[in-house]
């Protein structure tokens, strides 16, 4: 990817090197890094818990199960992309199992261009989600902003017989003479009442 901000951590669940060895090649460090290995669903399970990873690519089938359910877990508790790798007989079956939960799957063997467009596609959706995560975070922030503003007014209308409209232009006229935000001064009347 042609100046590129962001690396892209990949985690690569299979059970055989081979398969490990074809994926790093495909994957340059410039944009792809780190990438760590997992030999089966449950150590694949701890890595994720020690690192947060935006790919996550899995070649079927694993040793204790085979692997769609790893595929579907990754993708409802992470903002992570799976891409699971199954043999060209059962693709349709499999697709049809994990598609609704964004799971993206291939065939295999799979074309090295068929696979670089779709590792493009899914740092593609990552960067898209990573960006609704982050309104996602400013949304709850001015919640909970609003939420201390608001338990800070009831008690300056608790303690000190303020009306709502007086509690509210106090906040304010503290927040603009102090230089301060408004959460920072329902903070401090918290604090002091």
């Amino acid at each position: 990817m042609v100046f590129q901000e962001r690396t892209y951590a990949v985690l690569i669940v299979s059970t055989g090197e081979k398969f490990d060895e074809a994926m790093r090649a495909l994957l340059p460090p410039t944009d792809y890094y780190p990438v760590v290995t997992a030999r089966s669903a449950g150590e694949a399970r701890r890595r994720m818990l020690e690192t947060v990873f935006d790919i996550v690519l899995i070649r079927t089938p694993l040793g204790e199960e085979f692997g769609s359910r790893l595929a579907v877990d990754v993708c409802r508790s992470s903002g992570a992309g799976a891409l699971l790798f199954v043999k060209k007989e059962l693709y349709d079956d499999v697709y049809a199992k994990v598609m609704e939960d964004g799971v993206m799957v291939l065939p295999v063997p799979t074309s090295t261009q068929m696979l670089a467009q779709t590792l493009r596609i899914m740092c593609a959706a990552r960067e898209r989600l990573r960006r609704m995560e982050e309104r996602q975070a400013t949304v709850e922030e001015k919640i909970e902003e609003i939420r201390l503003v608001n338990r800070a007014k009831w008690l300056l209308i608790e303690r000190l017989q303020m009306t709502e409209e007086d509690a509210h232009r106090y906040i304010e006229k503290q927040a603009m003479d102090l230089r301060i935000s408004r959460r920072a001064v329902a903070e401090n009347i918290i604090n002091t009442y």
